[in-house]
């Protein structure tokens, strides 16, 4: 098929919107018969009829409505285009997110709250590494990438949207210590890869002096979730990890200061178009 004019398409539109061909000509100032004629062409190019005559009004046909289909969506989105650009499409087009594949789940919630199920807004949620996710946001495939780590990019900017304490979480019946270097000496503890809490709990075992039994290395705070929920041991990360299992008294968190924090970044890239909820999520407080 040769390539569509959308000229034509347009046309067709009219009519068939407006079913009669005299009245749609005098309003898109053509006249009748070169109204038909750009029928007729788009017609010759999609090998169908679009319109069968019943009295004096155009009645589409099966591929007619199929084409009307087609043609609504297709301006639809122009006109999207268009809004966009001129600043009023506030909800229209999709928030790309990137999030590093590792990052709490309940975070990622947390993060994207303020759009989900209240707006209009189409979220495209993708998960992998930050080499990936970073590349992806400088094509501007994505309009945002959430991680744990500043990029040293120079052409990112890091924004801190959160920071919470990391604790030691586990179930109630391991919690019957006196001090955290018993607990972190006796008990089996889950570490997450993280780089910022893998590095804070090194230096915490160092200061204590004291040889931890880990059963489970985990770079997924997904799984750190699942293994302490399976009590396989106390578990080395944010409480908004374990957030419903805290909340609901199935895990507990330790009474003791870990002196390790973990910040939260969303990541962006300078646009002339941004996407318009995106300055909200950026400044909206998160509660982690």
């Amino acid at each position: 098929m040769d390539t569509l004019n959308y000229h034509h398409l347009r046309y067709f539109r009219e009519v068939a919107n407006d079913g009669n061909l005299t009245r749609t000509a005098a309003r898109v100032n053509l006249s009748q018969s070169a109204l038909s004629t750009q029928i007729r062409t788009l017609e010759d190019r999609l090998g169908h009829a679009l319109f069968d005559r019943v009295g004096r009004q155009l009645v589409l046909t099966e591929v007619g409505r199929i084409a009307l289909d087609h043609a609504d969506r297709i301006f639809g989105t122009g006109e999207e285009l268009m809004a966009v650009l001129q600043g009023a499409g506030a909800t229209s087009q999709p928030l790309r997110v990137g999030a590093l594949s590792t990052l709490s789940r309940n975070f990622q919630m947390r993060f994207l709250k303020p759009v989900l199920g209240i707006s209009q807004t189409q979220v495209i949620l993708k998960s992998g590494s930050d080499t990936i996710l970073f590349d992806a946001l400088t094509s501007l495939a994505l309009d945002v990438v959430l991680t744990t780590e500043a990029p040293s990019r120079p052409e990112m900017t890091a924004h801190r949207i959160a920071e919470q304490t990391v604790g030691v979480h586990g179930d109630p019946s391991r919690m019957g210590y006196g001090s955290l270097r018993d607990m972190l000496a006796q008990e089996p503890l889950i570490v997450p890869t993280d780089n910022s809490i893998r590095t804070g709990f090194d230096s915490l075992i160092a200061r204590l002096d004291v040889s931890p039994r880990i059963v489970a290395d985990v770079d997924d705070m997904a799984m750190v979730r699942l293994l302490a929920r399976e009590n396989v041991g106390l578990a080395i990360a944010p409480s908004v990890v374990l957030a419903d299992e805290i909340a609901s008294g199935r895990l507990k968190t330790a009474p003791f200061d870990l002196n390790i924090v973990e910040s939260f970044f969303a990541v962006t890239v300078q646009r002339s178009f941004p996407h318009p909820v995106l300055d909200t999520l950026l400044h909206e407080p998160l509660q982690t």
